[in-house]
């Protein structure tokens, strides 16, 4: 549900199924998204931090993910066209900040990513072949 208006909707599907094992299998976290009318928030917070690259998606969000667990903040962005950006945001400022981008099968490297990330591709599963890049973040946020 929620994913259906997405023209690779079974891949960006099986990279949300993906994301909630990797946070079952590491810290016992139920993953729950929801629409950004019940999460307005998590979206001008991930925004902020793409600006630090100057990156602006145009498209469409489909479903968002925010929680704090083990003191990190998580947010994932779900958008129509499979694109997913995951930000992982330590507390404490010697922690890991980073953005990681996943690219769901089917779809082609936005223009926005194309000239700027290289991506890794991986095996999964649930959502066949994972495209993924990601960079570290320098502000506070």
């Amino acid at each position: 549900m929620g994913l259906a208006s997405s023209p690779v909707k079974d891949a960006l599907a099986g990279l949300r199924a993906n994301e909630a094992r990797y946070f079952w299998n590491k810290y016992h976290h139920v993953f729950v998204t929801r629409t950004v009318a019940e999460d307005p928030e998590t979206v001008p917070w991930v925004d902020q931090i793409l600006a630090e690259r100057d990156l602006h998606f145009p498209y469409p969000v489909l479903e968002v993910s925010r929680f704090e667990e083990a003191g990190t903040k998580f947010a994932d962005v779900f958008y129509e066209n499979g694109l997913v950006v995951s930000v992982m945001y330590a507390l404490d400022a010697a922690g890991k900040r980073a953005v990681g981008f996943k690219l769901a099968d089917g779809m082609a490297v936005p223009v926005e990513l194309a000239d700027k990330f290289k991506f890794a591709r991986q095996k999964s599963k649930l959502a066949g072949t994972i495209r993924g890049s990601y960079f570290v973040i320098k502000g506070t946020h």
